[in-house]
């Protein structure tokens, strides 16, 4: 039986940096074992996990583990897998946390076999009470949260981004290096290509500010107004399901239940009537400024502010108004 005293949380990377949601589920476990007594550490599995780690010790964990291998920034599921898998036999811990992405789920369920863990997937909190590891977890489209638990002796958690506040600590975590070695011969898939988008240099997932277009922009004019606005505030660029479906926008902006989830300090909802499949992915949104010429659409009932309005007519002088307070 695995005693209940310590959490491992996975630092993910992606493009060379540890993504910001992960250092949100860090901060939380960080709180959680500071409340239960429970040691909180963490592991990077990266060629470059050790200089990774020394950004990642401001966040409060006693122990960064990094397992440092080429085969890891493969974007492969086999290398993930087997990384996990050896980190959590060595370390040993009740409770596994992760940021709620596509690698992350992924691999999770058949983690989950090879380490006899019980899963706790894409959740919005979590926390310990007694033996049982307790989770909000958003459903119905984020309309519902459904309180689940596992008192399972081992748990996988994955945690939704923006669910936390990424919190420095002020302290420092000690760090070893793991030895592994997993030959890319051994696998059977390889990795030939990662296609990304054009003109979008912001990661859409990481990005601070997020315009968001919707059917309401209509065509390449109002697109052109779109990538202005996310231009001069050095925003990522999304969409909703009905304006990918166009071909106006590409589907990997595409935001919402069956797209992408962000979290973003300020979310433009551009011509965004707000259907619940759009909300489910930027409802953790800590601003969410909507424009729209229905009075009625229901984006105006998550949105911070709203400006009800055609955004052909509002977004020109927005622009320019933001261009001379930013210049």
């Amino acid at each position: 039986m695995i005693e209940m005293n310590s959490i491992l949380v996975v630092l993910s990377v992606q493009d060379g940096r540890i993504k910001r949601s992960s250092f949100e589920a860090l901060s939380r476990a960080v709180a959680v074992g500071g409340q239960h007594g429970l040691t909180v550490n963490a592991v990077i599995l990266h060629s470059n996990a050790s200089k990774l780690a020394a950004e990642a010790s401001k966040y409060g964990a006693s122990k960064i583990f990094c397992f440092e291998d080429r085969v890891f920034d493969s974007h492969l599921n086999a290398p993930l897998l087997a990384g996990l898998e050896t980190a959590i036999e060595k370390i040993q811990p009740r409770l596994v946390v992760a940021a709620s992405m596509e690698s992350i789920k992924d691999v999770w369920g058949a983690l989950a076999i090879r380490v006899d863990a019980a899963v706790l997937p894409d959740v919005a909190s979590f926390d310990v009470n007694g033996d049982a590891v307790v989770c909000e977890r958003p459903v119905m489209a984020a309309k519902v949260m459904a309180a689940v638990s596992s008192s399972h002796p081992r748990v996988l958690v994955s945690v939704r981004s923006g669910s936390y506040e990424a919190t420095e600590s002020g302290g420092e975590s000690s760090i070893e290096t793991v030895p592994f070695e997993m030959s890319s011969q051994t696998l059977s898939a390889t990795l030939k290509e990662i296609v990304t988008t054009t003109g979008d240099q912001v990661d859409l997932s990481e990005a601070k500010v997020v315009v968001a277009a919707g059917r309401g922009v209509k065509d390449a004019s109002g697109k052109a107004l779109v990538d202005e606005l996310a231009s001069i505030l050095g925003a990522a660029i999304g969409a909703s399901r009905a304006v990918v479906e166009t071909g106006l926008f590409p589907a990997t902006a595409q935001i919402g239940q069956t797209g992408k989830v962000v979290s973003p300090e300020l979310y433009f909802a551009i011509g965004i009537s707000g259907a619940i499949q759009h909300v489910a992915g930027m409802s953790n949104s800590k601003i969410i400024v909507a424009i729209n010429k229905d009075a009625d659409a229901p984006i105006f009932d998550v949105a911070t502010y709203g400006l009800v309005g055609d955004c052909f007519k509002i977004l020109p002088l927005l622009n320019a108004e933001l261009r001379k307070a930013l210049s």
